[in-house]
């Protein structure tokens, strides 16, 4: 019998790492001079984060702080998808990021798509927000991966699964 080989296209954030870099965030800029007095916050629900701040400066001020410590917590910033910057209570603003867990449906179609195109001996499936590639050659999975690598899909992509059955 031949032997089938696959691997999952994933897109998975470290949950963990999220609220470690939101904890960083908050502590720093309690600790900063130009947000002395201010009630800026970045609350994490579910799988959104909400940014609060008095105005749009300090809002993004406290976004490029957010994404400093994501970065270096190896969260990718192409899992996040920020939304309009809306005013809130008190004359504040407050702006929602969404969260990408799993592959939404339209991505995973165009990355079936793409590797079809591929014209390599590997079949793809779209199972759930997982998209599982199989094949018989490891190597053509192989350059699979690097041709997934190379294309930008907007979206953050993990490898994982790689297995022999």
């Amino acid at each position: 019998m031949a032997q089938q080989n696959s691997f999952d296209i994933v897109s998975q954030v470290d949950r963990a790492e999220v609220t470690n870099a939101i904890q960083q965030t908050i502590k720093e800029v309690r600790q900063r001079f130009d947000f002395k007095g201010s009630t800026a916050t970045v609350v994490l629900e579910k799988d959104e984060l909400i940014l609060s701040a008095e105005d749009e400066t300090k809002l993004r001020n406290m976004n490029d702080i957010l994404q400093q410590k994501l970065v270096r917590r190896s969260v990718p910033l192409k899992a996040l998808s920020y939304g309009t910057v809306d005013p809130a209570a008190g004359g504040s603003v407050r702006q929602r990021a969404q969260i990408q867990q799993g592959i939404p449906q339209e991505k995973a179609k165009e990355v079936v798509k793409f590797i079809k195109d591929s014209k390599a001996k590997v079949q793809a499936s779209i199972q759930g927000d997982v998209v599982r590639v199989s094949g018989k050659d490891r190597d053509t999975l192989q350059d699979i991966i690097a041709k997934l690598k190379a294309k930008d899909f907007g979206i953050d992509m993990q490898f994982s699964n790689y297995r022999t059955n």
